[in-house]
């Protein structure tokens, strides 16, 4: 029994860590869907929804009007959510360069969302956080996709800058967001790109719904282009730079948020997981939003059952070593990001890998107990304030 239970185990986590992300990158080489990619200059609107973001949204604005895209063809509109800051003030005086102010009472990102898409000019709406910084070209090449008549939606490409101190948090964040990229490039040439990031994504404005409230907006509006039958394209080129999270409870509180919400919004979009109506993309989904986040509980019981197999032959011997210099590397990068000094990645990843783990247990309690994340709260760290949102705390409700 304990055995069975050692390889069932072993053979889930194989598959979510080796074999799907293998499965992904040779698809991505061997069954390629092209679509057509022209310089076209549809008509934009740039949505950034935002709370008490003083600190930054001024250097966001300027970033926006310095991007290389015509000025007629590109309407700015920030979703101000129950803003208590100057951050209103510092939006109105943009005024004049064509920038709108939606000034709403506090309800959450996705409420705000909705308010901005309606009153959207454009064909195409691009999503954008206030902490992200976009290339000169961003726009152009984000709505490049569009030129295809069956692309729905395209998912823009989020690069993290190094901080002035990096540490053990930052290698971590960096290491998966490039494996991620990857995926993300090989899932887009074979068919669709699991979701967008917040950061950079881009819609058709006809095919947006509005969002509830409780889940993760990006994923929401991204997958639902999927649900309507378009695709969902990553495209490279149109790159937003952001910097990582920084200290570890703040990102460890950042992620217990997403994936809380990343949860809820699985739940929502549940139909997408069909195989028999949307095909190799529901494996996809599965594999990467319910196997990889709940991946932590067959690694838990590998952590328990391995040393209980110590005598019965040298290779349970030798995994349980292996286990046993992982989480001491994991506690050692635990030490490190309380210090705030940098780590190699052989310390870095174990860490990070650890903490995301754990930061699924706590969002799968709240998930089985109703809790839902509808809030959120602006905490920077200094080094970084010019820039945005480093992480959130949470302002929790329980269903009505």
């Amino acid at each position: 029994m304990t055995e069975t239970l050692f390889y069932s185990s072993l053979a889930i986590v194989l598959y979510v860590y080796v074999g799907y992300p293998l499965l992904i990158l040779a698809r991505g080489s061997l069954c390629q869907k092209r679509y057509k990619k022209e310089p076209i200059t549809p008509s934009v609107s740039l949505i950034i929804a935002c709370h008490n973001e003083e600190a930054g949204i001024g250097a966001k604005l300027q970033n926006v009007l310095a991007l290389e895209y015509p000025r007629d063809r590109l309407q700015v509109i920030v979703a101000a959510d129950g803003c208590t800051d100057r951050t209103e003030e510092i939006v109105a005086q943009f005024a004049s360069h064509g920038v709108t102010l939606l000034s709403l009472s506090r309800g959450g990102k996705a409420p705000a969302l909705n308010s901005a898409v309606r009153k959207a000019t454009g064909d195409i709406i691009v999503f954008s956080d206030a902490n992200s910084m976009y290339a000169q070209d961003a726009i152009r090449k984000i709505v490049r996709p569009f030129a295809d008549a069956c692309v729905g939606g395209v998912a823009g490409n989020q690069v993290y800058r190094k901080s002035l101190e990096s540490n053990v948090v930052d290698s971590g964040e960096q290491g998966y967001w490039n494996f991620d990229r990857l995926l993300k490039i090989a899932q887009s040439r074979a068919g669709n790109a699991i979701s967008a990031t917040g950061a950079i994504y881009a819609i058709r404005k006809r095919l947006f719904r509005d969002v509830p409230g409780g889940v993760t907006d990006d994923f929401a509006i991204s997958t639902r282009v999927i649900g309507q039958g378009y695709r969902l394209v990553f495209e490279a080129e149109a790159i937003c730079y952001e910097p990582v999270a920084g200290a570890a409870r703040a990102e460890f509180q950042r992620k217990t948020r997403i994936i809380t919400r990343g949860l809820r919004g699985v739940l929502l979009r549940r139909k997408l997981l069909n195989p028999f109506r949307y095909g190799f993309y529901s494996l996809q989904l599965f594999s990467h939003k319910v196997l990889r986040r709940l991946v932590v509980f067959p690694l838990l019981l590998l952590a328990v059952v391995t040393p209980l197999l110590w005598k019965d032959d040298w290779s349970f011997r030798v995994a349980t070593v292996i286990e046993g210099l992982f989480f001491l590397a994991a506690a050692i990068g635990l030490v490190c990001s309380q210090r705030r000094i940098s780590a190699p990645k052989v310390i870095a990843i174990p860490f990070y890998f650890c903490m995301v783990n754990a930061a699924v247990l706590v969002a799968v309690w709240r998930v089985l107990f109703g809790q839902r994340i509808e809030l959120w709260q602006p905490n920077r760290e200094p080094q970084n304030s010019s820039c945005g949102e480093q992480a959130a705390s949470e302002i929790h409700q329980s269903p009505a």
